[in-house]
């Protein structure tokens, strides 16, 4: 337990009304998850207003709120703080009420559009291999020492941020690598970390349903960098566009890496199979396996973080040549007639675009490569016939088909893809709604040695449709049909 006083270190506060010298049990911003002795803020959501349960989370046993508008009634025996930001003050309650565990661990966010998985993923392994307890906050998974959950959010909210922090640094862990999303970084999840270090992968279309334009999406991932300490690093890659631009008004020490430019870390392709690709980093050569320019450039910035974190250059290459690709992302099988199934998250325009080329100059022989996508509803509607756009022109079939409609009609999403299909590719696709018979339908079709990519979903084991989450794996969908009609 913490005393009030202690837990609001750092908050900005506009008024006191009560004593901080009281016991705090817990911390919560849902009003259902009060018990006594509580402490409660009212964050203004997306949804709804925690300002409109402040009594009830004092009927429930709160003592004392914080709180940006002024309630009509104010309780007898609760302290009430008004805070500029309760976002913000909610970061830095958390922060104090764990006792700081980000100042404990060496922790390293990595932000962007794509990438963040791979990339705190395989940070993750790698210090696992090198002999370090390590921690990872990722979209697929927690782990805590050898302890593994689901995560439900690529960034979580400020409580289970620092609660994960504590158990890490309790379990013995000496690193985190964390995935950081514009989402976290705009709600002041991430407000009161310490981090060691941050890294830039890259920026494309995505998000623009709540960020409304791609300049306000870009600022606020610069933001990210802009709040790094003298003591910490960011490192960017140098062949976005916005690479340089995340890092103007940095105080960190800044760090490049490319795969065509001038760059502290320069990398090269020099060979590329589906089993792996032969890299030159830095001027030494590595067979690593993963494939695609995408990966090449995620390993480039794993190669960066773990030299500027003290590993040697040849430890760091030693372990990224044992490194395995994270679940959903370009991993894939091969049937007994050969035919390759690749199963990636690819849910943007530019991460279609980029496994399609990875697939497009692997390929040796005429294959045909049949691609099953859809996109997700309630969310950026813009991208839709675009990635239509860019499968049709990549592929030989297209099978547009349902991701997760949320509250959306699935037919009208795919009626915004079909969109944006140029005429001459008008017969290279056909639209089947149902994702099993989608992916039916394509290991039907395909051929020995022909190529299917299913994206969008990549880990995801579920389809959301109104409100329901149903199981449903692409890997497992895309295994039992080639078993079925390729024995």
């Amino acid at each position: 337990m913490k005393k009030l006083k202690d837990i609001l270190y750092k908050v900005s506060i506009d008024a006191v009304r009560g004593t901080t010298d009281v016991v705090v049990s817990d911390i919560v911003f849902d009003s259902r998850k009060v018990t006594p002795n509580s402490t409660f803020i009212a964050q203004k959501g997306t949804l709804s207003n925690g300002h409109d349960y402040i009594e009830k989370a004092i009927a429930s046993g709160a003592t004392s709120i914080i709180y940006e508008d002024d309630p009509q009634n104010f309780a007898d025996g609760v302290t009430y703080i008004r805070v500029e930001d309760a976002n913000e003050a909610l970061a830095h309650i958390a922060s104090n009420f764990f006792d700081n565990p980000s100042s404990q661990l060496t922790l390293v966010g990595v932000t962007g559009t794509n990438g963040k998985t791979t990339i705190a993923t395989l940070l993750h392994q790698l210090f696992t291999k090198a002999g370090f307890k390590t921690g990872l906050l990722s979209t697929v998974k927690i782990i805590i020492g050898t302890e593994e959950f689901p995560a439900t959010h690529t960034t979580p909210d400020s409580i289970t941020i620092n609660r994960n922090l504590r158990e890490m640094v309790n379990a013995g862990c000496s690193y985190c690598f964390m995935e950081v999303s514009s989402h976290g970084i705009a709600q002041k999840r991430t407000a009161a970390l310490n981090f060691k270090g941050g890294v830039f992968t890259n920026l494309s279309h995505d998000h623009l349903d709540y960020h409304k334009t791609f300049a306000e999406y870009r600022n606020v991932k610069k933001s990210f960098f802009d709040s790094l300490a003298k003591t910490s690093f960011a490192i960017t890659n140098a062949d976005d566009k916005n690479g340089a631009f995340m890092l103007q008004n940095t105080s960190a020490k800044k760090i490049t890496y490319s795969i065509q430019n001038v760059a502290d870390v320069h990398g090269k392709i020099l060979e590329s199979q589906f089993n792996g690709m032969l890299l030159n980093v830095n001027h030494h050569e590595v067979w690593v396996q993963l494939i695609g320019k995408f990966n090449a450039s995620n390993l480039l910035a794993i190669y960066a973080t773990a030299t500027e974190l003290g590993l040697s250059s040849e430890e760091v290459l030693l372990h990224l040549s044992t490194l395995k690709s994270v679940s959903g992302r370009f991993q894939f099988i091969v049937s007994k007639t050969q035919i390759t199934a690749i199963i990636d998250y690819a849910h943007t325009p530019d991460a279609l675009e980029n496994v399609l080329k990875t697939i497009s100059e692997i390929r040796t022989r005429n294959e045909q490569l049949i691609t099953v996508v859809g996109c997700g509803g309630n969310r950026d509607k813009e991208k839709r016939p675009v990635m239509a756009r860019i499968a049709t022109e990549m592929s030989d079939t297209v099978i547009f088909t349902s991701d997760n409609p949320r509250d959306e009609d699935p037919y009208q999403i795919l009626r915004e893809m079909e969109a944006g299909v140029e005429p001459q590719n008008s017969n290279r696709y056909l639209t089947i709604e149902d994702r099993h018979q989608a992916i039916k339908t394509a290991c039907k079709m395909a051929n020995s040695a022909d190529i299917i990519l299913i994206a969008g979903k990549g880990h995801e084991d579920y389809q959301e449709i109104k409100g329901v989450k149903h199981h449903f794996n692409d890997l497992e969908e895309v295994i039992n049909y080639l078993n079925e009609f390729n024995k």
